[in-house]
């Protein structure tokens, strides 16, 4: 049976961060969930299991073969979609064949079955009819990633590594990614905050700072132990509280009648109603009788403080993420954004997008809804001005910003804080640091480079650089801001956006998303 197994690892990043240490778990044949906050390493987990990194220590083993569904399938933009399959050679073997020019050898080595095979991967998901030969960088982030998993399934490994499989996915893409691994039968380690995913798993691995732990069930069955245990860690804190007050309150008293007995043995002396060889006696046994209290007292307050410890370590200490954006002031009846009969295409092709027209006015909040390849991303880069139409207009009236779903305003090579000094020239240093802060990159962590930072992370920095601009935005054009983000952090954004005083401009598959950042209307495509 294929699994894999972590021995006392450990690992750190570039930078000499320690995210994990001596950790051991046990990965068998069945679907694990892996869940942790942004930045924990659950993406540097899946590289070291893959082997794309080694530990620093540590060991580990796996049994059969590996498959990693990265976050980003987009990193081979030039080739083809049969590169992702690596059917090439085989491909041109049946291509000689059909020419009545292939070798016996040739002939004998051919998959005869592969086209139909190819054809099925990617009917499974949904994407029926596109040629081996389209181009990964013509196909949207959503249609990348069912590619990518398409191939995935079709070289059928013994293990499946998926990290983030359903960002950037809409209903139907997610779905098929469900269906997918309720057939599976080997190994899969699933990277994901998607809850509707998670909810298929047969168990739970949750990465935090304190090391990892696993939980049998799906996601509502770690939550619900995961309550249960926190408020179990809680309840000891709150005893180991009282205790240490309760032991430092006693040791006041004693200290207090000590004193006490102290000032009346001196008032004994100096009033000579007793004999000095009784008072020395007295003074004798007081003495002895205080040392040894002492020491009960120092013994009894250092196991209280390091019970107290004990119950502290049990918790993880988290910081809280504040997202606030600034007021825009955009007025009610302001015109916001005008598109009309805007036409797009690549190279000379079918258009991606045809006469397309909308506006916006005022603090609307519209969402841009559709298919996976209907051109959603396409749409709000040509109204941020990064593509060119091939007809229409596209009036921009507000200052606006754009934040897409490659990230694609951060430079790899830059540090958090040089990337934010260059988007924000303007921002005082004071007010660069208080915005990263708000954003969890205090210190040091600001001086991170961009390339070493997990998904989530990486897209705090553009909510940052975007959402914390010293020169307020009127317009916020979002394309799936809530890909890679955390529960936790996903809830902050949506009370940050719900609060913004200007027009968005989004596209989201999460209707739940949509709803509580206050859409009124949808642009379907």
């Amino acid at each position: 049976m294929p699994f894999v197994v972590l021995a006392n690892l450990s690992w750190h990043t570039p930078d000499g961060t320690s995210l994990f240490t001596d950790l051991d778990l046990v990965f068998a044949a069945r679907r694990t969930g892996l869940v942790g906050r942004n930045g924990v390493g659950k993406t540097a987990l899946l590289r070291l299991i893959a082997g794309e990194v080694a530990p620093a220590s540590g060991t580990i083993t796996r049994a059969g073969s590996i498959g990693f569904l990265r976050q980003n399938p987009e990193r081979c933009p030039d080739g083809t979609l049969a590169d992702l399959f690596n059917v090439n050679d085989q491909r041109a073997i049946l291509a000689r064949a059909e020419a009545g020019v292939a070798t016996p050898l040739e002939l004998a080595d051919a998959d005869w079955t592969l086209e139909a095979r190819l054809r099925a991967a990617l009917a499974s998901m949904g994407l029926n009819g596109l040629p081996l030969e389209t181009p990964l960088r013509l196909l949207s982030g959503g249609q990348r990633t069912r590619a990518g998993l398409a191939a995935l399934l079709f070289k059928a490994p013994d293990v499946l590594l998926l990290d983030e499989p359903t960002n950037h996915l809409d209903h139907a893409g997610r779905s098929q990614v469900i269906d997918a691994l309720r057939a599976w039968q080997g190994c899969v380690i699933v990277a994901s905050h998607d809850r509707a995913l998670l909810a298929e798993m047969d168990a739970i691995v949750e990465l935090t700072s304190l090391g990892a732990s696993t939980y049998g069930g799906n996601y509502d069955g770690y939550r619900e132990m995961k309550r249960a245990e926190l408020a179990l860690a809680e309840g000891a804190l709150a005893r180991a509280e009282r205790a240490l007050v309760a032991t430092d309150a006693r040791a006041r008293l004693a200290a207090e009648r000590k004193a006490r007995t102290d000032r009346h043995g001196r008032r004994l002396r100096t009033s000579g109603s007793q004999s000095k060889l009784v008072l020395d006696a007295a003074k004798e046994r007081s003495e002895g009788s205080g040392g040894a209290a002492a020491r009960r007292q120092a013994r009894r307050t250092d196991e209280a403080k390091a019970a107290l410890d004990v119950a502290r370590e049990a918790l993880e200490v988290l910081q809280p993420l504040a997202m606030n954006i600034p007021k825009s002031g955009l007025a009610s009846g302001r015109d916001v954004l005008q598109v009309e009969n805007l036409t797009f295409g690549y190279e000379n092709g079918q258009p991606v997008l045809q006469d397309v027209s909308l506006a916006i006015r005022g603090p609307e909040r519209i969402a841009i809804v559709g298919p996976n390849g209907s051109g959603k991303s396409t749409l709000l880069a040509c109204v941020a001005g990064q593509l060119e139409t091939r007809a229409g207009q596209v009036a921009l009236h507000v200052p606006a910003a754009l934040l897409d779903q490659d990230m694609s305003l951060l430079n790899p090579n830059e540090t958090v804080q040089e990337a934010f000094a260059r988007l924000d020239p303007d921002a005082s240093e004071n007010q660069r640091r208080a915005v990263l802060a708000c954003f969890l990159f205090r210190g040091d962590d600001a001086l991170q480079e961009i390339g070493t930072l997990s998904g989530g992370q990486r897209l705090r920095v553009g909510l940052a650089c975007t959402l914390g601009h010293s020169l307020p935005k009127q317009l916020l054009v979002l394309d799936e801001p809530n890909n890679h983000l955390d529960i936790e952090a996903l809830k902050t954004l949506e009370a940050a956006l719900n609060a913004y005083d200007g027009a968005i401009l989004v596209v989201s598959h999460d209707t739940t998303f949509l709803d509580r950042i206050g859409v009124t209307r949808s642009y379907s495509l």
